[in-house]
C-alpha cells in the first residue's frame, strides 16, 4: 500500500510571503519521507471542513506546476479537479503541460464539482447537478480522444471540440492516470467502472458497500474490478503512528491500493518524519 499527502490548507505561519518556501519545503520533505503522491485542493476558497473562507487558497494547476520544479518523483494532482470549473480542452491541456514539465508524474483527478458557494462568490459556471454529471462523462471521453490518436472533431451534448489536437502528448503512456473522486452509488461509480484508472472513496463505514457497488457497476459494463486502483481519503495521525498501521490493514483487507491524507502541522515537516520512519514502511508491507 501506498500513501499520499493531500495539501488542503495555505494557512503557515510565515504567511503569504512565505508560501512559496513552505510549499516547497513540504512537497520535497514529503518525497524524501517516502509519499508516493502530492495533492491540492481544485477550490478557490477554503472550504469550511477546513477552516474559515476567508483563509488562504491558492488556485491547483498553478501550484502544481511550482510542485512540479521542486520534486522529482512524486506524482502530483488535484484531487480533484470540479469539472465544471475548465473546459474539458483548457483542463486536458493543463494536465498534459504538468506532465511534461514534471517529466511523467501527472495525473487527472475529476469530479462533478460541488462547492456552489465560490462558485457564486467568483461568478464561475456551476450548473445543476445532472447537467454537472453529463458534462463530467463528456469531459472524460474529451479527454481519452485527446490523449490518443484522434485529433478529430468531438460532438457532444454540451462542448463541442472543432478538432482535439493535443501536442506534445503526454509523457505517461498511455496517458495521465484518471483519478474520479467520490462515492455516488447511481453515477460517480457508474463513471469510475467505465472511465477511471483509480477511483477515491473515504474511510469509514460505508467503505466495503461502496467498493462492493462498484463491484457491481463493473460487471455492468463489462469491465475488470481489478483494473480500477482502490484510493481512500483518510487522516491517520502521525501522533499514534500504531493505530495508523492497524486502520490502513483494515483497508488493505478491503483491497484498497492507496490512502491519500491530510498531514497535522505539516509546515514543521517534523510529521512528515513519523510518516517516512514508521507509517510508510509498514503500509508498504501490506
Amino acid at each position: 500500500m501506498r500513501i499520499g499527502l493531500h495539501i488542503a490548507d495555505f494557512t503557515y505561519p510565515a504567511g503569504p510571503a512565505g508560501l512559496a518556501d513552505d510549499l516547497s519545503r513540504i512537497a520535497v520533505a514529503a518525497e524524501e519521507q517516502g509519499f508516493s503522491r502530492v495533492s491540492v485542493m481544485d477550490h478557490l476558497w477554503q472550504i469550511r471542513p477546513v477552516g474559515p473562507v476567508e483563509t488562504d487558497m491558492l488556485e491547483a494547476y498553478t501550484v502544481l506546476g511550482y510542485l512540479a520544479a521542486r520534486t522529482e518523483k512524486v506524482d502530483l494532482l488535484a484531487w480533484v479537479t470540479a469539472v465544471t470549473y475548465r473546459d474539458p480542452g483548457l483542463l486536458v491541456k493543463a494536465v498534459t503541460t504538468l506532465d511534461v514539465l514534471s517529466k511523467g508524474r501527472a495525473m487527472l483527478g475529476v469530479g462533478a464539482a460541488w462547492n456552489d458557494e465560490e462558485a457564486t462568490g467568483l461568478g464561475l459556471f456551476f450548473p445543476p447537478t445532472a447537467e454537472r454529471f453529463e458534462r463530467l462523462e463528456e469531459t472524460l471521453r474529451i479527454a481519452r480522444q485527446m490523449w490518443s490518436d484522434d485529433d478529430g472533431p468531438f460532438e457532444g451534448t454540451h462542448y463541442r471540440l472543432g478538432a482535439t489536437l493535443n501536442t506534445p502528448q503526454p509523457l505517461r503512456r498511455p496517458y495521465p492516470p484518471i483519478l474520479i473522486g467520490g462515492g455516488g452509488e447511481r453515477k460517480t461509480l457508474r463513471l469510475v467502472a467505465q472511465y477511471a484508472d483509480a477511483c477515491n472513496l473515504f474511510g469509514g463505514p460505508e467503505l466495503e458497500r461502496k467498493l462492493d457497488v462498484l463491484r457491481t457497476r463493473c460487471e455492468e459494463v463489462g469491465r475488470d474490478y481489478d483494473e480500477i486502483e482502490k484510493t481512500v481519503m483518510a487522516r491517520l495521525d502521525p501522533a499514534d503512528p500504531k493505530a495508523a498501521v492497524e486502520e490502513l490493514r483494515g483497508y488493505a483487507a478491503l483491497g484498497v491500493h492507496h490512502v491519500h491524507t491530510v498531514v497535522p502541522d505539516v509546515a514543521t515537516i517534523e510529521p512528515l518524519r513519523v510518516f517516512g520512519s514508521e507509517i510508510i514502511p509498514a503500509a508498504a508491507e501490506l
